[in-house]
């Protein structure tokens, strides 16, 4: 009697708990009444920028990286043109610089920078729209070229740029 008195009292609370919080996600992100997404073709235009310079199929991994983090994220459906949601911008640094030097007077680490200009908004939200530059960074030893480590760096950046904008257009903090 008593461990069904106990069982009953915690599936309870844990009912309770749920329906509580049944307006929340584990991502923190908040669609409203969206029910789809477009990421428009985000353009290369680094090679602009004096000091950057154009990595060729850039445009595409990045629009891809931003695609793919929006569908595993939220329960939004990607389509082709005119969703809920637009994201549209593009590309305008991509930079290799030195950050450290060795007694020699030469580079120790390099950092590959990458900023990208976002337009977002929000057919089912006024007010909810922006235009704002996103950066970041990876830092690599000087003794490896940038076509080493260029993978792992894409990822690094794309990650944290994608979930700054996610947190920008759908965390309602």
């Amino acid at each position: 009697m008593r461990k069904q008195l106990s069982l009953l009292l915690l599936s309870f609370l844990c009912s309770t708990l749920f329906v509580g919080c049944g307006i929340y996600n584990f991502t923190g992100g908040d669609v409203g009444t969206a029910q789809t997404f477009t990421v428009n073709y985000f353009q290369n235009y680094a090679s602009q920028s004096p000091g950057s310079t154009f990595d060729p199929g850039l445009d595409r991994e990045y629009t891809l990286s931003l695609q793919d983090l929006i569908l595993n994220q939220t329960s939004l459906d990607l389509v082709s043109s005119n969703g809920d949601l637009l994201y549209e911008g593009e590309i305008v640094e991509y930079r290799v610089s030195p950050m450290s030097a060795t007694a020699q007077q030469r580079a120790a680490q390099n950092r590959l920078s990458i900023s990208i200009n976002v337009r977002f908004f929000n057919k089912t939200k006024e007010g909810a729209e922006f235009e704002k530059r996103f950066s970041f960074f990876y830092d690599y030893p000087a003794t490896s070229q940038l076509a080493t480590v260029r993978d792992e760096a894409h990822q690094v950046i794309f990650e944290r740029i994608n979930q700054d904008i996610f947190n920008e257009s759908l965390a309602d903090w």
